[in-house]
């Protein structure tokens, strides 16, 4: 029996970074499941960080 694998979905317009309102451009996915959303320069500005944290980034496309 394999896992199931759950798909998000691709990162719209509609989708706003969670730090400053601007576009989204990355989804940071947490261990917990849960997800942030981040534009461009915020993605850039924690992307060290999230990755020591175990989280896992996705960029739109």
């Amino acid at each position: 029996m394999q896992p199931e694998t759950l798909t998000r979905p691709e990162l719209t317009a509609a989708d706003r970074c969670d730090r400053c309102g601007a576009g989204a451009k990355v989804r940071a996915v947490l261990p917990s499941g849960g997800e942030l959303l981040f534009c461009g320069h915020h993605a850039r500005a924690h992307a060290d960080k999230l990755r020591e944290t175990g989280v896992s980034l996705q960029t739109g496309s």
